[in-house]
């Protein structure tokens, strides 16, 4: 009996063993797998402003093809880009190939060597654009799988058609996303408009090229904002539009009802600036000295000056910019207002009779401290007066 047990453990153990070597076995990669796998950077290319995406098909650890997709400057710190995309041809270490860059129309020629070293690729070279030869010398670079690199593709532009809210768009940001052969017609419409388009979004980005599609943001009063996205929306070429971030930090934003400012389902803009300069007034210890509405963007800007206290004796004065933007607190009709206030922006100068004292103020614009020390309680003062609530951003409510 005891003899048969010791078979028996004996076999349980073999199996056991031939087991874990077939599982051991199992892990090691297929030679004769097929997978693509990217180079997303070549350290150096271009004093690192090219944007590169290096696409090998492998078979086990043997390249088969490969494409060299290159979004790059047209100039030397120009914003403008250009890109190619080439099939290189692969004789054992070596990928070749030629194409015409797809904005200039330039002759393009790639020859790049390619080294593996360990777990890590080496690429030597030259790209030739037009007249400019490009050194290649790059060390150590590491591959991702296809999975990854899909992933890492995912842009988000942030545009909404449908928010619930004013609490995670602007109400006076609207994005347009736009077919590139379409942009110029797109932004000619908008010429002689009340609107303003923001500078950088007019950049053609490497992600742009590559999509077909370019972002255009758009500042607009709150009330042309829905007008706006419709007409977006039956332009050609528009591929989405709808509103997006902006100006309106939730921080620095109340929500209140909307009875005691609305006239005739419009906000009573005089009566509303009556307000807040007077909680204004109090809080900066300031007079109120004017405001104005921008007719593009919508929005308000409110000025106030007191004498100031750096020097008392010279008797200089600070002026205090405050911007605001007033909406519906959503899309469409609502019983309640939304009003952003931008942190207090104050200037000291010499505005006395008879000579003045030049002033330059040198502490910078980011002194995020003597921000909110000017502020003077200006939120919670303009909260109390207009019965309004606060953005709880920990529970995403208004309380």
């Amino acid at each position: 009996m005891r003899a048969l047990l010791f078979i028996a453990a004996g076999l349980f153990a073999a199996t056991s063993d031939l087991a874990v070597a077939q599982i051991k076995l199992s892990t090691k990669p297929d030679p004769n797998l097929i997978e693509n796998r990217y180079f997303t950077a070549i350290d150096g290319l271009m004093d690192g402003n090219a944007d590169v995406i290096l696409k090998e098909t492998r078979q086990g650890k043997v390249v088969n093809a490969a494409t060299l997709d290159l979004c790059y400057p047209t100039e030397k710190n120009s914003d403008r880009k250009d890109r190619f995309v080439v099939n290189l041809a692969v004789s054992g270490q070596t990928m070749t190939g030629s194409t015409t860059s797809l904005v200039d129309k330039k002759p393009v020629t790639v020859k790049l060597t390619r080294k593996p070293t360990a777990d890590t690729v080496d690429f030597r070279g030259q790209i030739t654009i037009g007249q400019t030869v490009t050194e290649v010398a790059s060390s150590e670079n590491s591959d991702i799988s296809e999975k990854e690199f899909q992933d890492s593709q995912t842009v988000d532009d942030g545009i909404n058609a449908t928010p619930k809210d004013f609490t995670e768009v602007s109400p006076e940001s609207v994005g347009v996303r736009i077919k590139l052969d379409s942009a110029l017609d797109f932004l000619k419409s908008l010429k002689g408009q009340d609107v303003e388009v923001a500078l950088n979004s007019l950049t053609v980005t490497c992600d742009a090229l590559r999509s077909g599609h370019q972002t255009l943001n758009v500042s607009v009063d709150p009330d042309r904002a829905a007008a706006l996205i419709a007409k977006a929306k039956a332009m050609p070429g528009v591929v989405a539009a709808g509103w997006t971030t902006g100006a309106v930090e939730m921080d620095r934003a109340i929500r209140f009802p909307a009875a005691d400012y609305s006239d005739g389902g419009k906000i009573n803009r005089d009566k509303l600036v009556a307000t807040l300069s007077n909680v204004l007034s109090k809080t900066l210890a300031a007079k109120f000295t004017n405001s104005s509405w921008s007719p593009t963007s919508g929005k308000l800007k409110m000025v106030f000056k007191r004498p100031s206290t750096t020097y008392p004796a010279l008797d200089l004065t600070d002026t205090i910019e405050i911007d605001g933007i007033v909406s519906s607190d959503k899309p469409g009709n609502s019983d309640h207002l939304m009003l952003w206030i931008s942190t207090p922006v104050t200037t000291t100068a010499d505005e006395g009779s008879g000579a003045k004292l030049n002033l330059t103020d040198d502490s910078g614009g980011d002194d995020e401290g003597a921000e909110d020390r000017d502020d003077s309680g200006s939120i919670e003062a303009l909260i109390k007066e207009l019965k309004g609530q606060r953005w709880d951003a920990d529970k995403s409510i208004w309380k």
